[in-house]
C-alpha cells in the first residue's frame, strides 16, 4: 500500500467516524421531542461505540504500513 493510499484510507475512516457520530445526533434529536429519547438514546450510544471501534480496528491496521 503506497502513502497516498493509506493517506485515502484514513479520509475515507474519517468519514466513516464523522458519519458515526452524525447519525448519532440524528437519533437522538428526532426522537427528543416525541418524549421517546430514554428509549432510544441507549441504542443509539451502543450503535455509535460499535461503529467507532470498527472505525478505530481499521485505523490500528493502516498505522503499521504507514511507519
Amino acid at each position: 500500500m503506497t502513502a497516498s493510499d493509506t493517506h485515502e484510507a484514513l479520509e475515507v475512516l474519517a468519514i466513516e467516524e464523522a458519519d458515526a457520530w452524525f447519525e448519532y445526533l440524528e437519533s437522538t434529536r428526532c426522537h427528543g421531542a416525541s418524549g421517546r429519547y430514554d428509549e432510544v438514546e441507549p441504542w443509539a450510544w451502543a450503535r455509535l461505540h460499535q461503529r467507532l471501534r470498527m472505525v478505530e480496528r481499521r485505523r490500528m491496521h493502516l498505522r503499521p504500513a504507514a511507519a
